[in-house]
């Protein structure tokens, strides 16, 4: 067996508002120190020995993975101008293509039935990027755009997995690659509606996108290149795209709080780049703080309309509109606010407009008729699953594209036409090996916490195993928490090798989340973020109290935020887990959280508060913080724990300086540290699988359960 890594100590005092912390793991946050790079390989050698039993498993459930997926498959084909556009997978290879073939003509709206065994008549394969990952460890897409007419493409690449991307033009028709590469910015880019220019933000020193640019295609580099929108507070975020009429210029500045947008007319754009100050904008709200809104544009009865979405009175939101030439009239109610019913998106069309909302912890999606305001909710049979918008680009087209999915029921793609309201199933995600959804079950129970709020908890298990409850049984519990961001129903293909073997899969939809409205995420940041915390420890201890599973056969996991959720689950209550999956964790989230160098600080004042300057925030995170909190004198469940060298989102040091705290206390954890990945780790579907395998394998091996 190779030794676990012992991490050297080195004095380091942090002090703030006359508290000090001793942190001697704090040398680990120099990245390019040799030290550092050799600590973390023998992090990496310890977890590949110790776990070097597992390699048949993993091999196993990999193959299970890879054996359920038709490898070869196209995607469904989406109209964009005189073309459809689709996407490849083909065996063998770890990343897609993207092609595209001619449309029959200008009423032909039916996607081609397309097979991946067959040639497709007049395609052509607009990108392939498993030729432009050649001699890359990591590669990911950030960027891809086509111009209206379909004579030009851009695509935007990060090789490190530190989110900043080149972006480069070609010309379609003659393969001709353009002069244009704009390096190092944000994710994003896209061409104006004429095609003439390149809309793209750019980031500052701490990973925020700050500014706006426009850049001339044909342009060598970016020094030509104009800036048009700066963002100074660090709070914000700047970016910037057009409505789906293409009639308007969005740029939008956004914190986690509050929302600033002005439009500009499309044919202003061309005065934008020249410079021309005389350019008038349009703003509906003047900056608030605590007030969000998205604007969408809609011609009615032929007059320019703007659709506001907004929490202005409204905590779950509110639709109004405006006119386009009189922002300042009397906003018209188009959607009420209504308690508990969250409105998450509106998106305009040319006959109608699509909104997105959720009640009851479902995500749900219906048609708002311009003339009347009603909203038409598209239905469906199963009491949990998600729906939502899915490729929908063109303005005028008269039916819905949406995706459908729950715990048991795999992606599906469906065509909502809008006048007949007839579903038409377009592709569901294969199951190979013989899938049957009626093997397995979903449902949701209600846990009641310490405080006496009923928290929502989905269930997910194989029938054969018998039902949830009636007996013990292996139990991987999910959860996140943060962000307003919702786990809401979905299919997954490397799930089944859990359930298959036993193990019921259990998602906390702790406070913190937006399952049950903005008072639920209000209910788990701040000062109240201790809820999401005692929220996932009282849902395990109801499993256990209620014959679900056993401590020593529940295993937790959550990654980025859910990982912070992580450690202080296992701080607060070691004794419930057999083990612990933290991916990515932000575990050490006061000392970034007191540092506004680092990416994404300042920003998430909002969402953690600000210990920099408010002592009371200070000790606030200081009672919860994985990391700091690490205790003495208890025996702490087996931990994982999964970082990237190179995220920028949470830094790897975070986990590094965890595990070798928890190794002071004699628990038993290990670090993985992917050297070239980013925050999503490893890039390449293949490659993604095994990594899944890993995980799975850890945690069937806490569980007890072998080959």
């Amino acid at each position: 067996m190779v030794t676990a890594p012992i991490a050297k100590k080195t004095p380091h005092t942090r002090a703030h508002h006359g508290r000090e912390f001793e942190d001697p793991y704090e040398w680990m946050r120099e990245k390019s120190s040799p030290e550092l790079i050799a600590h973390l390989e023998a992090e990496n050698a310890h977890a590949d020995e110790t776990l070097a039993g597992l390699e048949p498993l993993r091999e196993a459930i990999f193959g299970e993975i890879k054996g359920r997926v038709r490898e070869t498959d196209l995607s469904v084909p989406v109209r964009q101008g005189e073309w459809w556009y689709y996407g490849r997978s083909i065996k063998d290879q770890q990343y897609g293509l993207q092609c595209r073939a001619p449309i029959a003509g200008p009423d032909d709206w039916t996607p081609p039935r397309l097979s991946a065994d067959e040639d497709v008549p007049g395609e052509q394969v607009l990108l392939d990027a498993n030729v432009e990952a050649e001699g890359h460890e990591f590669f990911s897409l950030g960027a891809f755009s086509v111009t209206t007419d379909g004579s030009r493409m851009l695509w935007g690449v990060d090789v490190a997995g530190d989110e900043r991307y080149t972006v480069r033009v070609r010309d379609i028709a003659t393969g001709e690659a353009l002069p244009d590469t704009l390096d190092g910015i944000a994710a994003g880019a896209k061409f104006t509606p004429d095609g003439r220019f390149i809309v793209y933000s750019t980031v500052d020193d701490a990973w925020r996108p700050d500014r706006v640019w426009l850049h001339r295609v044909g342009d060598a580099g970016r020094d030509g290149d104009v800036e048009i929108f700066h963002e100074p507070d660090e709070a914000f975020w700047a970016g910037a795209g057009f409505t789906r009429s293409d009639c308007f210029l969005e740029i939008a500045s956004a914190s986690n709080t509050t929302t600033t947008i002005e439009l500009v007319r499309a044919e202003d754009v061309a005065r934008l780049y020249a410079g021309d100050d005389d350019v008038e904008s349009i703003s509906v709200f003047a900056r608030e703080d605590g007030v969000e809104h998205s604007i969408d544009h809609a011609i009615v009865d032929g007059r320019d309309w703007l659709y506001v979405l907004h929490n202005s009175g409204a905590e779950d939101f509110a639709l109004v509109r405006l006119p386009a030439d009189d922002p300042a009239a009397e906003p018209e109610i188009v959607i009420p606010h209504r308690p508990g019913v969250r409105l998450e998106d509106v998106d305009c069309l040319r006959d109608f407009a699509i909104v997105e909302y959720r009640s009851g912890g479902i995500p749900r999606m219906g048609i708002l008729d311009y003339a009347t305001h009603e909203v038409r909710e598209i239905e469906f049979d199963e009491p949990l699953f998600s729906a939502g918008a899915a490729g929908n680009p063109e303005w005028a087209q008269p039916a819905v594209r949406l995706s459908y999915g729950s715990f048991t029921t795999p992606g599906t793609v469906y065509d909502y036409d809008v006048r007949s309201g007839e579903l038409t199933l377009l592709k569901r995600a294969e199951i190979l090996g013989g899938y049957d959804p009626a093997e397995y079950g979903q449902g949701r129970v209600w846990v009641t916490a310490t405080d006496g709020t009923e928290i929502p908890v989905s269930l997910v298990w194989k029938r054969s195993f018998g039902t949830p409850g009636e007996s013990v049984r292996p139990v991987h519990l999910y959860g996140y928490g943060a962000y307003e961001h919702s786990i809401d129903p979905a299919f997954s293909t490397a799930r089944l090798s859990m359930l298959d073997r036993g193990v019921v899969f259990a998602v906390a939809h702790v406070r913190g989340g937006g399952e049950m409205g903005r008072a639920w995420y209000e209910g788990g940041k701040l000062a109240h973020k201790r809820n999401s915390f005692t929220d996932f420890v009282d849902v395990a201890r109801h499993l256990i109290d209620d014959g679900y599973t056993t401590p020593s056969r529940l295993v937790a996991e959550g990654g980025s935020a859910g990982g912070l959720l992580m450690g202080a689950a296992a701080n607060l209550a070691p004794e419930l887990f057999a083990g612990i999956l933290a991916d990515v964790p932000f575990v050490d989230a006061l000392t970034t959280i007191l540092d506004p160098s680092l990416p994404l600080t300042v920003i998430e004042w909002e969402e953690w508060g600000d210990p920099l300057h408010d002592p009371e925030v200070y000790d606030h995170m200081r009672s919860y913080t994985p990391y700091e909190n690490v205790r003495e004198g208890v025996r702490y469940p087996r931990i994982l724990a999964m970082t990237s060298l190179n995220d920028t989102r949470v830094y790897y040091v975070e986990p590094a300086k965890w595990v070798a705290r928890l190794r002071e206390v004699g628990a038993d954890a290990l670090l993985k540290c992917e050297m070239v990945a980013g925050h999503a780790g490893v890039s390449g579907r293949y490659n993604s699988w095994r990594e899944r395998a890993y995980q799975l394998a850890w945690m069937l091996d806490v569980l007890g359960i072998g080959e």
